[in-house]
Formats: structure tokens, C-alpha cells, sequence
């Protein structure tokens, strides 16, 4: 299945696809195979396979696929609060969908622009373009939920289609962002988050859980 956020991409892809390998068929041959596989590979970035979320109202999700690439507690430079922070690497080989990472009611959509470093690098976190949702989750977990979307060196393009007063629920699709890049999450520091993941672990939105909330109200 491709992303809806792709269509356009997705109709130049097949279209020039065809003509470049209808065109290397009748000239070159068995050669024909390289465009349409090149075809192939680049539709497959755009793909957006069908999600269950775990139905446990404690969790955060993974808001996308890729790989753990921080788990941090630490002061938040834009406003001075403790906060928990998990970042998650994408790869052009990763699906770059993003999905909610809990459920939760949207009170804030930030575009920021910015540079496109390389994702990898420290400082892309800060200077590269990004979009920050803010999310006020529903009980039992506190908030806000952070989640912001970073480009990279590749992606030149942020995706976000929800808005200010949206409801959304866990692992529900909110955007995608167009090549390598980073999506993060940031909770509010309490020693009740039970981390999931460790740095390298291998991660899938709106599946895999990155911390759980252990309050002894929840049964």
C-alpha cells in the first residue's frame, strides 16, 4: 500500500518507471530490468503497511520505524523542564511514516525551518528543519507528549497533516517526512516511565513500545 501523502510522487515514479523500461526493453534488452527495478525500489520508500496498535492505554509507541538512536533524561533547552527523550533514526530503507504515539488531543503544530544536515549528526537535532507536535494524552499517561519531526541531508520535505484541536489515537497516521531523517519523542522526566528500548534497538511505528507508565491505579 502506498501513502496517501505520496500519491503525486508515486504517479511520476510508475509513469516514468514504464516509459524508461519500455524504452531500455526495446533497445537494450534484458537490460530493461535495472529501470524497473530502480522503479520498484523507489515506490517501496512510500510505502505505508497496515498497523494493530497494542490496546494498553499506559504505553507510548514508537511514533516511527528505525533505530534507536538516543534515550536520555536532561533539561529541555526551549523551556527549562526535566524531560525524557527518545530519538529514533530512519533510514531510506525505513518506512517514514508517522504515527501517533499515543492517544491524545493535538494543542500545538510548530514548523520550524532550518538546515538539512545529516541526520546522524549531533547538530541536526537543533539547526535542521523539524515539526513539533504537542500532545495533551488521554488518562491515564501525563503530558505533554512531544513529537517532533527532523529532516535530514535526503529529506526535503515534512509531511504533517494533523491540526491544532485534533483527536487523535495511538498509532494513528499524523505525516511522514521524505527521506533519512529523525523523529523524536519527549516526556516529562518522572521516575514512573519504564523505559522499553535501549540505543540500537530496532523499532516500528505504532507497534513497538518505547516506555510504559507504571502508576499503581492502573489495574
Amino acid at each position: 500500500m502506498i501513502a496517501r501523502y505520496a500519491w503525486r510522487e508515486a504517479l511520476a515514479i510508475c509513469c516514468v518507471g514504464t516509459l524508461a523500461t519500455a524504452a531500455a526493453a526495446f533497445y537494450l534488452g534484458w537490460w530493461a530490468v535495472a529501470p524497473a527495478a530502480l522503479a520498484l525500489a523507489l515506490l517501496s520508500f512510500y510505502r505505508d503497511p497496515a498497523r494493530r496498535p497494542p490496546p494498553a492505554s499506559n504505553l507510548i509507541l514508537a511514533p516511527a520505524d528505525g533505530k534507536i538512536v538516543e534515550v536520555s533524561r536532561e533539561v529541555e533547552e526551549r523551556d527549562g523542564r526535566r524531560v525524557l527523550r527518545i530519538m529514533v533514526f530512519l533510514s531510506v530503507f525505513d518506512v517514514h511514516i508517522n504515527r501517533s504515539p499515543c492517544a491524545g488531543r493535538v494543542t500545538e503544530v510548530r514548523y520550524r525551518p532550518g538546515e538539512f544536515l545529516n541526520a546522524l549528526r549531533a547538530e541536526a537535532d537543533a539547526r535542521n528543519e523539524s515539526n513539533l507536535l504537542t500532545l495533551v494524552p488521554n488518562a491515564p499517561l501525563p503530558g505533554p507528549v512531544l513529537v517532533r519531526q527532523i529532516a535530514g541531508v535526503l529529506a526535503r520535505r515534512i509531511v504533517c497533516t494533523t491540526r491544532p484541536g485534533d483527536q487523535l489515537t495511538a498509532g494513528q497516521r499524523f505525516g511522514m517526512i521524505k527521506l533519512g531523517s529523525r523523529t523524536e519523542v519527549c516526556l516529562a522526566e518522572d521516575p514512573r516511565w519504564e523505559v522499553k528500548v535501549k540505543v540500537g534497538d530496532r523499532v516500528r511505528a505504532g507497534l513497538s513500545v518505547l516506555a510504559r507508565w507504571r502508576d499503581t491505579r492502573i489495574i
